[in-house]
């Protein structure tokens, strides 16, 4: 069931169709984590639309101890959902992912990031429209931005796409977690998606 599942979020996001420095670690804080195993944790930063759905998505994977919704990106501090969806704070919605490296890689999360929205919408998702809804992968780490732009050049070479890709590949900035009502929406509901039909 969990794999018909997980194919069912990634089938329907998938049809929905100024560097600042790099942070010192890419190590995550991680709660959900045992005690000792924290310092293994690596975090990757990815912004595809919706959040809720994305985030149900990477909950899927193995190797993914943690997630968070919330913000990034953007010129203000401590943002909130309604300052995120006036368009006006240049925010993104995006997952923070804390994940075991030893068990899923980087590419693999790159893959699931890819295969969850329309990379070639600019500021767009589906039905929804701004720049909190770009498509935008946060490196943490000079390996993890070599890693994004190889993958997304493979991805444009491959001709999956008629449209060119706009993915931005961007240093991770400040995050700012969202309020706790969108933390694991779609699950907490027993929702697939959170696109309107």
């Amino acid at each position: 069931m969990k794999s018909q599942h997980t194919a069912v979020v990634v089938a329907l996001l998938f049809l929905s169709g100024a560097d600042p420095a790099l942070k010192e670690s890419s190590k995550a804080d991680v709660s959900a984590v045992q005690p000792g195993e924290a310092n293994t944790m690596e975090k990757a930063t990815f912004g595809a639309g919706c959040f809720w759905g994305v985030e149900a998505a990477f909950r899927q994977v193995p190797g993914v101890v943690d997630t968070a919704v919330g913000y990034s990106g953007g010129h203000i501090k401590n943002p909130t959902y309604k300052d995120v969806c006036s368009d006006e704070t240049g925010h993104a919605e995006v997952v923070q992912v804390a994940y075991d490296p030893s068990k899923v890689s980087y590419d693999a999360l790159l893959t699931v990031f890819w295969e969850n929205h329309n990379p070639t919408t600019l500021n767009r998702q589906g039905p929804d429209v701004g720049k909190q809804y770009r498509s935008v992968i946060f490196y943490h780490t000079p390996e993890q931005k070599t890693a994004a732009e190889a993958s997304k050049e493979n991805l444009q070479e491959s001709g999956k796409f008629r449209r060119p890709i706009v993915t931005a590949i961007e240093a991770a900035q400040e995050f700012y977690r969202a309020e706790e009502y969108h933390q694991q929406y779609l699950e907490k509901r027993g929702l697939a998606t959170c696109h309107i039909k």
